[in-house]
């Protein structure tokens, strides 16, 4: 499905004119046993539950903070250089992307949409 992501300005009178307002299309999978009943450019209302909005925040972002944090605090104490430590908390996060995206499968099963009826 493509959906588009607007900002909340983006329906202001003055938009044309504002950095603030945009709009972005997104592509997003909806598994769905009766696809063949829908059309294209047919409105639908797609959903999740609160659980799965919660994982994939947790994630996102939640996860990877703490990571951050944990290995900035650590390299800090290792190295005593404010400098390397940064470098390798950012450098940290890239096995933990690389892990999201090797159990990219597993985890589309559980961040999955449905379609409303």
């Amino acid at each position: 499905m493509r959906i588009v992501q607007a900002s909340a300005c983006a329906a202001c009178k003055v938009a044309g004119y504002c950095s603030a307002a945009e709009s972005k299309e997104k592509v997003i999978d909806v598994p769905c046993a009766d696809a063949a009943s829908y059309t294209e450019g047919q409105p639908v209302t797609v959903s999740t539950t609160g659980q799965v909005a919660v994982r994939a925040l947790l994630w996102g972002f939640g996860v990877p903070f703490l990571v951050l944090v944990a290995v900035l605090f650590v390299a800090l104490k290792l190295t005593d250089s404010e400098g390397v430590a940064a470098l390798c908390s950012i450098g940290a996060l890239q096995p933990y992307y690389l892990l999201l995206w090797l159990f990219r499968d597993k985890m589309r099963e559980q961040l999955a949409f449905s379609i409303e009826k």
